[in-house]
């Protein structure tokens, strides 16, 4: 089984539309949203009326650009964006003083995604991953049972032996709260078919979720191609509220 997941759903208006479209194509199965952001609100009332599946694409690292943001809210946020921001191993790093900081702003945000869409999220997974941070994953922020991202897959060889073992323990984690796919991985690492072949192996054997931007312009135009319509065809799609 495969999940077709589009990330950066209310992000912005193009963002917002470009997922649709795929959508509306039968070409993603579910998106992951922001909140508090300039297309959010919109995004909120077309996921509603399409019905499609919706999860919460938590923000951790990017500052807020919707308006009406609450003003504690938004200085918690600032502080911890600046924080993963520091380095690209940031994220990496239990941040003692800010532990009620990522659970308020986690809160916050899960809080508005059921104001806005009047339920609560499919599924949770994180802008550029950050639901995979030291903070999230130790102290268990995330409630438990919810349907989860994982870390990537990778074939052999492509990661260092510590770079696996340490998506290896953040993976075991996680299974031990949440619901999470087999395989994990990104649309725009195997836009050629050869590579993507390899994908569909898996799928037809365990369940495998496919991140896609359809903001990005090549992967958009990849996921409208006969082509993959082709490597779908064959395939059971499912939405991520169906593992």
């Amino acid at each position: 089984m495969i999940i077709i997941n589009a990330d950066d759903w209310g992000r912005s208006a193009g963002e917002t539309n470009a997922a649709l479209e795929c959508f509306s194509a039968g070409r993603i199965t579910s998106v992951s949203a922001m909140v508090f952001m300039d297309d959010s609100v919109r995004a909120a009332g077309l996921g509603r009326d399409t019905g499609i599946d919706v999860g919460l694409h938590l923000n951790l690292n990017e500052r807020f650009s919707g308006k009406g943001v609450p003003h504690q809210l938004a200085a918690e946020h600032e502080r911890i964006v600046g924080f993963l921001r520091r380095s690209r191993y940031a994220q990496l790093v239990y941040h003692p003083a800010l532990r009620q900081s990522f659970r308020r702003v986690y809160e916050a945000q899960a809080a508005e995604f059921e104001r806005l869409y009047g339920r609560p999220p499919s599924h949770v997974d994180g802008h550029q991953h950050m639901h995979l941070c030291s903070n999230l994953l130790l102290d268990g922020v995330i409630p438990k049972g919810q349907r989860v991202r994982r870390s990537f897959s990778f074939w052999p060889g492509e990661k260092s032996a510590l770079n696996r073992a340490y998506r290896r323990f953040v993976d075991w984690r996680l299974s031990r709260r949440y619901r999470i796919t087999d395989y994990f991985f990104a649309l725009s690492q195997y836009l050629q078919e050869d590579r993507l072949s390899r994908v569909s192996i898996l799928a037809r054997e365990a369940t495998v979720e496919l991140m896609t931007h359809p903001g990005v312009k090549e992967e958009h135009a990849f996921l409208m191609s006969a082509e993959f319509a082709a490597f779908l065809r064959d395939l059971e799609v499912i939405d991520y509220a169906s593992l």
